[in-house]
């Protein structure tokens, strides 16, 4: 089995691709711990490795990142055989429904509003952040401010905030004239 990696604008996360694969399908799941990871039989593998401290699973790619005390060299060639393992064992991914039930904080009343802002991320944003090893997800829209939590390789990296503030608000405010700002938060 090939597996392709990338890096990713944060250079604590690598992005792997397992060839003609699928991880998820439809969806994602962001584990920031093994104690979170624990319906994810790939994860947890994952977070076994020494120097593993968040795993994002992505359509058709997983990305790692590793804490400052390990460098690549150790840690990358670990996570590869850790996924040939796994793909090849044929366990699944994620046990159970993958679903997210993060709650999103939205006036009925806004859910005009609301549509326009999911349908220009799901179109605009997160194609473009999926290429970079993360995921964008919509928390809530009040008083004209977008919360948005970033996931993957995206989650702490150091160009993030700017992304938000001067892609993604940018463009939201470009097409939704209601919308005011765009904040990041966590889950």
């Amino acid at each position: 089995m090939f597996i392709e990696t990338e890096d990713t604008p944060n250079p604590a996360t690598l992005k792997f691709i397992p060839g003609g694969r699928d991880v998820m399908g439809a969806g994602t799941a962001d584990f920031t711990s093994a104690e979170t990871a624990v319906r994810s039989p790939l994860a947890t593998s994952l977070f076994g490795l020494d120097g593993v401290s968040r795993v994002f699973l992505g359509g058709d790619f997983v990305t790692v990142t590793k804490t400052d005390a390990h460098d690549w060299s150790e840690v990358r060639p670990q996570v590869m055989a850790a996924l040939v393992d796994h793909f090849v064992s044929g366990r699944p991914v994620v046990e159970g429904e993958a679903d997210d039930l993060a709650f999103e904080d939205v006036d009925d009343a806004d859910s005009e509003i609301v549509a326009q802002i999911k349908e220009l991320l799901d179109t605009r944003v997160r194609p473009a952040v999926a290429s970079d090893g993360g995921d964008i997800v919509f928390r809530g829209y009040r008083d004209g401010i977008v919360r948005l939590h970033m996931q993957g390789a995206c989650s702490g990296c150091p160009s993030s905030s700017a992304t938000l503030k001067h892609g993604v608000e940018n463009m939201l405010r470009h097409y939704v004239p209601e919308v005011q700002a765009v904040e990041q938060v966590e889950a």
